[in-house]
């Protein structure tokens, strides 16, 4: 019953049989191989349109280097408080970016709204000697709530960026999660909306270690094939990222890895609804959060159940967690069994 992080699952065995397979014979190093050049093909026909890719080995790589590719040194991003890049990432975004500021928005289940957004860029100050410029608006995709955009909310505040001179950025370390609750295209969930560059996330969702850098617009990757050589993040042995990625889109598995993993979220769900505690925010991904009596809490994590307490200032203003009550997340993954959360609900049940 292990719920603490989709980081904890393995890795999804038509992905490892992928690895197994670049293996075999040689390869040109740097990306110049013929699993590489097949990959720019399907990510772009997946996409619709041409589009840049850059491969790396972990979600923070992705973020840093996306941020720093579309923000100036003296630029702001302008993100969610408690998003991964303001939170988790040790200073990343700003150390690649030779000293982007990081601006952090507050917002209800980890979501910004276009209100707040355009409040934040009409007080100002910005820009000029004394002041960082609002470069990019960065949003997470599924959020760290695990709640999910809808794509008019992500064209407003898009269109509310652009206006003002910004880009937009999508974490997407989640991004499969949210497609398939949203059942759309990634067309649809990126530039189709406004979105100008998407770091887009494997390793959660069942490869050992792949993501991406996306760039809409190919005119914007100028230097980033240096910038990623200078951050050392250019993996040599690059086919194996890339063949991750293609047994990851292959015939749609990263859909179907991202499907399971939400199902089990909804059943955690139902059975902490049915048991009486309602989760903090909707399940939209594959996040729960909930609070629990700490006698539960206590004898849930007895019985073998492994999750994360969890700290937040975004949730509604009717939730309130008193003092023998915690809050708590749980991650399911396409690892997690029905087995698991039959246990668990059975716990809940016995409780």
């Amino acid at each position: 019953m292990n719920f603490a992080s989709d980081n904890t699952a393995g890795v999804a065995p038509a992905i490892l049989e992928a690895i197994v397979r670049a293996n075999r014979g040689l390869a040109m190093g740097y990306g110049n191989d013929a699993v590489t050049e097949r990959l720019q093909a399907r990510v772009a026909d997946m996409f619709e349109r041409d589009v840049a890719l850059f491969l790396v080995p972990t979600g923070t790589a992705a973020n840093a280097l996306a941020l720093a590719q579309v923000v100036p040194p003296w630029g702001a991003v302008l993100c969610h408080q408690e998003s991964h890049i303001a939170v988790d990432e040790c200073g990343a975004p700003e150390f690649f970016g030779g000293g982007l500021k990081l601006v952090g928005l507050p917002g209800v289940g980890g979501k910004i709204a276009a209100r707040e957004f355009e409040a934040v860029l009409a007080r100002g100050p910005w820009g000029g000697p004394h002041h960082a410029t609002a470069s990019v608006l960065s949003v997470t995709q599924a959020t760290e709530a695990g709640t999910v955009y809808r794509l008019d909310e992500i064209r407003q505040l898009a269109e509310i960026a652009h206006r003002h001179g910004l880009k937009v950025h999508v974490d997407g370390a989640r991004f499969a999660n949210a497609l398939v609750r949203l059942q759309v295209t990634p067309a649809d969930a990126t530039w189709k909306c406004g979105v100008d560059v998407l770091s887009l996330g494997a390793t959660k969702g069942g490869a050992l270690a792949a993501e991406a850098v996306i760039l809409f617009d190919p005119a914007e990757a100028r230097g980033m094939p240096e910038r990623r050589k200078r951050a050392g993040l250019l993996v040599s042995k690059n086919r194996f990222l890339a063949a991750q990625f293609e047994a990851f889109l292959d015939g749609g598995l990263w859909l179907d890895l991202a499907r399971h993993a939400n199902a089990m979220a909804d059943r955690l769900a139902a059975a902490l609804a049915i048991a009486g505690h309602r989760t903090v925010w909707p399940v939209e991904a594959n996040e729960v959060f909930v609070i629990l009596p700490r006698a539960l809490d206590a004898r849930l994590r007895a019985a073998g159940a492994n999750y994360h307490e969890w700290t937040t200032g975004s949730v509604p203003a009717d939730f309130v967690v008193g003092a023998e009550q915690v809050l708590v997340r749980l991650v399911t993954s396409f690892a997690t069994s029905d087995e698991d959360v039959d246990r668990f609900m059975m716990l809940l049940r016995n409780s």
